[in-house]
C-alpha cells in the first residue's frame, strides 16, 4: 500500500480543514506515493525517535506534533535537527504529522483525555467553527463520577495521566470539583472560556507565570501536568490504523513508539 492510503482515512477522520489556521500539518517529509509497510505512531519526531523507526524498519513515522515546526535555514549536518532530516530521507522514510486536526477531531486527542479522567456528559469546550455542516471544538468539557476537591482531582490526575509530578494553581484547595474541563498542549489563553461553561477546574498544560496570576485572581483552578499528557495519542492511533488495516485489508504492521520525548524531570 502507498503512504496516501492511510493518510487519505486518517483525513476523513481527523480533516486538515478543522486544524488552526497556519498549523503546519500533514506530509512532513517524502512522498505520499511511497510504498510502505511498517508504521511508527509517535508524539514527537525527535533524533531518538527516527533512531528507533530505522532499528525496527519503519518506512513511515506518523506524529502528533509537526516534525517542522519552523522552516530549516541550512542544512548543517552538525545540527542534531539537520542530521535527524537526514537520516529520514536517507532511509527513505515518510513523515506525516497531524496536530490541531486531531486535537480537534470528534474522537480525537481531547475526547480521549477526557475519557482517561472517565468524564461523563461531554462536550466540546472552545469552538472551532463550522466544516460540512459540523461544528468542531478544541478541548472538552464534561463532569466527574464524583464530586472530589481541587487538591484530591490533582493528585488524582498524576494516576489518570501517568505523570511524576504536576503543577497546580489554586488557592482554593478545598473546592468542590465536579465539573472540568480538559485541553490538551498549550491552552491556558482559553481558562475564561472553560470557566464561562462552569468548569470547577481546568486541566492543560505550558501555563505561563502572568497567565497563573490571572487564573487565581479570576478564582479559576487549574492543573497543569503537562504537554507530554498527549503521549495519550499513541496507543489509540495504533489501535486505530490497525483495525483500518484489518477493515481494508493493508499489508501493514503499526507499533508505537517506546521512546519518552518529555523533556521535564521532577527531581
Amino acid at each position: 500500500m502507498k503512504a496516501f492510503d492511510l493518510i487519505n482515512q486518517f483525513e476523513k477522520f481527523a480533516p486538515k480543514e478543522i486544524a488552526v489556521e497556519h498549523d503546519p500539518i500533514g506530509l512532513q517529509i517524502g512522498s505520499i506515493n511511497q510504498e510502505i509497510h511498517k508504521v511508527l505512531v509517535t508524539l514527537d519526531v525527535r533524533p531518538e525517535v527516527v533512531e528507533e523507526a530505522i532499528e525496527n524498519g519503519c518506512d513511515m513515522i506518523f506524529s502528533h506534533h509537526p516534525a517542522m515546526f519552523r522552516p530549516v535555514k541550512n542544512m548543517d549536518l552538525d545540527v542534531p535537527q539537520n542530521k535527524m532530516y537526514a537520516d529520514i530521507i536517507k532511509h527513505n522514510i515518510v513523515v506525516y504529522s497531524a496536530h490541531t486536526n486531531l486535537d480537534n477531531a470528534d474522537g480525537g486527542m481531547n475526547d480521549w483525555l477526557a475519557e482517561a479522567m472517565d468524564l461523563r456528559n461531554v462536550e466540546g469546550l472552545v469552538s472551532q467553527g463550522d466544516y460540512k455542516g459540523v461544528e468542531y471544538f478544541m478541548g472538552r468539557i464534561g463532569e466527574l463520577k464524583e464530586t472530589t476537591t481541587v487538591e484530591q482531582f490533582a493528585h488524582n490526575c498524576k494516576e489518570y495521566f501517568n505523570v511524576s509530578g504536576l503543577r497546580l494553581i489554586s488557592h482554593e484547595l478545598n473546592k468542590p470539583v465536579k465539573k472540568v474541563a480538559v485541553l490538551g498542549g498549550d491552552g491556558g489563553k482559553f481558562y475564561n472560556i472553560a470557566k464561562d461553561k462552569g468548569a470547577d477546574v481546568y486541566v492543560t498544560g505550558d501555563v505561563y507565570y502572568h497567565v497563573g496570576h490571572d487564573m487565581i485572581a479570576d478564582h479559576m483552578s487549574v492543573v497543569d501536568p503537562g504537554h507530554h499528557i498527549e503521549s495519550i495519542c499513541k496507543p489509540y492511533l495504533a489501535e486505530m490504523f490497525k483495525e483500518w488495516a484489518k477493515d481494508y485489508d493493508w499489508p501493514i504492521d503499526v507499533i508505537e513508539s517506546s521512546i519518552n520525548t518529555d523533556p521535564y524531570q521532577f527531581i
